[in-house]
């Protein structure tokens, strides 16, 4: 009794960091270039009763044996980088990234940060920065002047000048992969930064060697799929409840144990 109130436990603490993570993905459904996290499990210790393969006899062994598992626990939720919806803006500095690759993003500390997220602005220098005003890397630059920006599917951005007929190119993009993306670190603001386990970001241009291509006027949404977060979510809370069933029952029967010596 005393092993299911703690495997129940760690059950419930394992679920509601799932129903945790469940809720972030629906508060970002409609965050631009969110990508979705799915929770990994994994069982803890077994209280080894009778070991499988153990001497029942001199010639004959136990078949199974006899174990008892001690709950659960929550190991990851890992980021799944699936490809979200394409939606039309109509703004010339929307980007979209199709297929692999990230924006790079030069952060107020110096370091390098990336994102899926191509929503991109002009601050009052003319460079290309994010929602938070953070510069684009390698910067891009576009002259007050220009009446059009026009960004190839290549990566390369080009303007249109007054008077003159052909465009001016005034920069271009490079994208990052990663050997494993799901190990970059989120650190917010739809940003990613890249650890041991994601291993050393590889630039490279749109639409070269595996990188993606990209699409102006378009950006990417999240790829949080809300029926089947509901569905998870439905799934979850009913676990829960029948953890904290498997509490009331043992709690039950060490009440009927006390009860003996009365």
């Amino acid at each position: 009794m005393l092993r299911a109130l703690y495997s129940a436990a760690s059950g419930m603490e394992a679920l509601q960091l799932n129903i945790d993570n469940i809720a972030n993905n629906l508060a970002n459904v409609n965050t631009t270039g969110f990508k979705q996290r799915r929770t990994q499990f994994q069982d803890l210790l077994y209280q080894t009763l009778v070991a499988p393969g153990s001497s029942a006899s001199s010639s004959t062994e136990v078949p199974t044996g006899l174990q008892i598992g001690l709950g659960t626990r929550a190991v990851s939720n890992s980021v799944l980088f699936l490809q979200g919806d394409y939606v039309e803006t109509g703004n010339e500095l929307d980007v979209v990234v199709e297929g692999k690759g990230f924006f790079q993003v030069r952060m107020p500390d110096g370091n390098i940060a990336y994102t899926r997220s191509g929503a991109f602005h002009l601050d009052r220098d003319g460079r290309l920065v994010t929602s938070n005003g953070d510069p684009l890397e390698p910067q891009i630059s576009i002259p007050r002047e220009a009446t059009k920006v026009s960004i190839g599917p290549d990566g390369t951005v080009s303007v249109q000048m007054p008077g003159q007929l052909d465009a001016q190119q005034v920069g271009r993009f490079e994208l990052a992969t990663f050997v494993n993306p799901a190990g970059l670190d989120s650190i917010g603001k739809n940003l990613f930064r890249p650890t041991t386990a994601s291993g050393d970001a590889i630039t490279g241009s749109p639409g070269e060697e595996g990188v993606g291509r990209l699409m102006q006027s378009f950006l990417e949404q999240s790829n949080v799929n809300v029926v089947k977060e509901m569905i998870n979510l439905i799934v979850s809370q009913r676990a829960y409840e029948s953890s904290s069933r498997v509490v009331r029952a043992a709690d039950q029967m060490y009440q009927e144990v006390n009860n003996v010596v009365r």
